[in-house]
């Protein structure tokens, strides 16, 4: 596309916004072309690709500007480091003193670059990450988690099957594939505009990564049970939850969050369940989860965290997070944990996840948990999936990263209650 002077300058104030990390990347961007409405797709799609390649190897970038790093020449610096832009494509946005900076930039050496710079994270991250990991894997993560993610679609099986779908989307010459993971994914090459698809609008498909799928199906919820998503949010589990259960039984979407669960009633709908019930609740002490103690057959905690395994779709977050703000989650998910417990009946399953790659969010949330909970033990992930022939190499808990199995990085364990015991 034609690169212009005013488009250097659109994606230099919309980088200084993103740069001040007080609001998620997605609504800072949002709001921008909100307020730059003459800006079209194309141009559009550049501030935010140019923007987000900032984010993602910034340590890397400053690195190679040391005291030049304005926002401007980290965009200039994105561009033709980055993205392979060429100095012809830029001749008419910027003068030639500018120019000159930029072949220089071009050809500039690397220099040594410490572990943390290498792999685009912050120290304090680094630092974490090293405590059980090899820098050559600590690296092989974080190349993972720089790449922007593919589009993953979730078939509906209520309404369609995978075939199906990927004929359609084949006749619309939109180009995907089954998923390799989950037997309801596809992922498109591209990243289409689906909103207004036939396919979408009936609810035959949902925007769902493939990671984030596999927690339905440790759930594992069957046809006429009681079932929770403790932490539903905007409902996308839920919503496969329900479809698992084929619309049977009773499907409760817990949230602290009216405008969240409030989200999700169109997305039901849309999915032809009737299962499901949305609870607005104060938090994991509300009297109706106290009410609700010891009825249902599986519970899933999909627990608030750090989000740094989503860093392919929000590299902001490796920035905007902090080890205080992680210590701070990670009390939050101990408790949201051993609340969402008293729901489980004897014999009942619960599974915890985080989109997390911290130990502290997550094998050492579950092992406090069965040191507390001695009617709860360990299940393994890898037996439950393989049982619904998926096959991912596991072990005891599901441990995702996008440069092992191509997904967001996901964590999952499932705890089983004792069915000897006797409620009280």
């Amino acid at each position: 596309m034609r690169i212009t002077a005013k488009l250097i300058d659109a994606t230099t104030t919309a980088l200084n916004q993103l740069l001040r990390f007080e609001h998620p990347a997605d609504a800072v961007l949002s709001k921008f072309f909100r307020d730059n409405r003459a800006l079209g797709q194309s141009e559009r799609g550049f501030v935010a690709e140019t923007a987000y390649a900032v984010l993602r190897r910034r340590r890397l970038l400053e690195h190679l500007l040391g005291t030049e790093a304005s926002p401007r020449r980290l965009v200039l610096a994105a561009l033709v480091r980055l993205l392979g832009v060429s100095l012809r494509q830029l001749e008419e946005a910027l003068k030639e003193k500018e120019l000159k900076w930029v072949a220089e930039l071009k050809g500039r050496q690397t220099g040594e670059l410490t572990l943390a710079e290498q792999a685009d994270f912050p120290d304090w991250l680094t630092e974490r990450l090293q405590t059980h990991l090899a820098p050559e894997e600590l690296l092989r993560l974080a190349q993972g988690l720089n790449q922007p993610a593919p589009l993953d679609l979730r078939v509906n099986p209520l309404k369609a099957e995978r075939a199906a779908v990927l004929a359609r989307l084949a006749e619309d010459g939109i180009a995907a594939a089954a998923g390799r993971l989950s037997p309801l994914a596809i992922r498109l090459k591209g990243k289409p505009a689906l909103q207004k698809h036939p396919l979408y609008l009936d609810g035959s498909i949902e925007v769902q990564d493939e990671g984030s799928q596999l927690l339905g199906f440790l759930l594992a919820p069957k046809r006429g049970e009681m079932v929770a998503d403790f932490c539903a949010g905007a409902g996308g589990k839920t919503l496969l939850m329900g479809a698992l259960m084929r619309s049977t039984g009773r499907l409760y979407a817990f949230d602290v969050s009216d405008k969240r669960l409030g989200r999700l009633k169109d997305r039901v709908a849309r999915a032809g369940l009737s299962n499901v019930h949305p609870l607005v609740i104060a938090n994991e002490n509300d009297t109706r989860v106290k009410r609700l103690a010891g009825k249902f057959d599986r519970v899933l905690v999909d627990a608030p965290c750090s989000g740094l395994g989503t860093l392919r779709r929000n590299p902001d977050l490796k920035w905007r997070q902090t080890p205080q703000g992680v210590a701070e989650l990670a009390r939050k998910q101990h408790d949201i944990l051993g609340g969402a417990a008293r729901l489980v009946k004897p014999g009942g399953r619960l599974v915890y996840a985080t989109c997390s790659i911290l130990p502290e969010e997550n094998e050492a949330i579950v092992a406090a948990f069965l040191a507390e909970h001695p009617q709860f033990r360990q299940a393994s992930a890898q037996e439950i999936l393989q049982k619904q022939d998926i096959a991912p190499e596991c072990g005891e808990t599901l441990c995702l990263a996008p440069h092992t199995h191509g997904t967001d990085g996901f964590f999952a364990a499932v705890l089983e209650r004792n069915q000897a015991e006797v409620t009280k």
